[in-house]
């Protein structure tokens, strides 16, 4: 992955990246995860590459709206905790350091000044619905689900779920979600706000079209700053308590309850 000597666009195959497809197709960027074997799992390496698509995207005047994606059957399914197992178990100054990435993701991806999509191909568990969350908009293929699962494997959804899902679907959905550890159809998350629609996998793209030929005839600058007043409560919830969840996530990377349960995690039969 290359790294910029100003603030200029580049040519996507400039960029040197691995874990993600980033493709520009003027008016849109798209973000595609690309890590289909382990369902989109993001790494380290992932982290750092989403952030500097968005970062990418935020600096190419041509591109209004951008488009995150998965590729193969899931969206997302949150943190590789193989590389957890390896890297950061036992290990808090290592997790606190890949935290950092995630939250840069975040911060990018809600800060890069033009309308976010997520394109919900698939399931997503964990951090895979934080990053939908973190997006403007989502359609969602109606045989997915969204689930939170951290509570039963070793985590707690600190990074955007505990701050944002009670601003969507209300408290006590919210607490439902997290608590419980249950899937949510597409359909009732439809229903519940978490995303926009549920749709047919067939009418999936139809509706990624039609939103972004909309965003794209609205006025760039206007809508920037339309964005950056809508992510109030989110900017509010969100640096309230990010920087004490990167310190306790990071020191529960020494407990016994979190490495147990992240080895039985990848020890049970596929």
């Amino acid at each position: 992955m290359t790294e910029p000597t100003h603030p200029s666009p580049s040519s996507p195959d400039e960029l040197g990246f691995e874990s993600i497809v980033y493709e520009k197709a003027p008016p849109r960027a798209t973000i595609t995860l690309n890590r289909p074997e382990v369902l989109n799992a993001f790494d380290f390496r992932m982290l750092r590459e989403l952030a500097r698509a968005c970062e990418d995207a935020s600096w190419d005047d041509e591109i209004r709206v951008v488009v995150l994606t998965g590729a193969g059957r899931a969206f997302c399914v949150g943190a590789d905790l193989k590389s957890w197992s390896a890297d950061y178990l036992g290990n808090p100054k290592e997790y606190w350091k890949w935290f950092g990435a995630f939250k840069d993701l975040h911060d990018r991806l809600r800060e890069v000044g033009k309308p976010t999509i997520a394109r919900i191909n698939g399931i997503a568990v964990g951090g895979g619905n934080e990053l939908q969350m973190a997006c403007d908009l989502a359609v969602m293929v109606e045989d997915a689900f969204i689930r939170h699962v951290g509570l039963e494997h070793g985590s707690v959804p600190a990074g955007g779920a505990t701050q944002w899902l009670q601003l969507m679907v209300g408290d006590r959905r919210a607490r439902e979600i997290v608590l419980l550890c249950d899937e949510i159809p597409a359909p009732t998350a439809a229903e519940w706000g978490l995303v926009n629609r549920a749709v047919p996998a067939a009418e999936l793209d139809t509706v990624v079209d039609d939103w972004v030929a909309s965003l794209a005839r609205k006025l760039p600058q206007a809508t920037r700053y339309a964005k950056q007043q809508r992510n109030v409560w989110r900017d509010l919830a969100w640096h309230q308590t990010v920087g004490h969840a990167r310190d306790w996530l990071a020191l529960s990377m020494l407990s016994g309850e979190t490495q147990d349960a992240v080895r039985g995690f990848l020890d049970r039969p596929r």
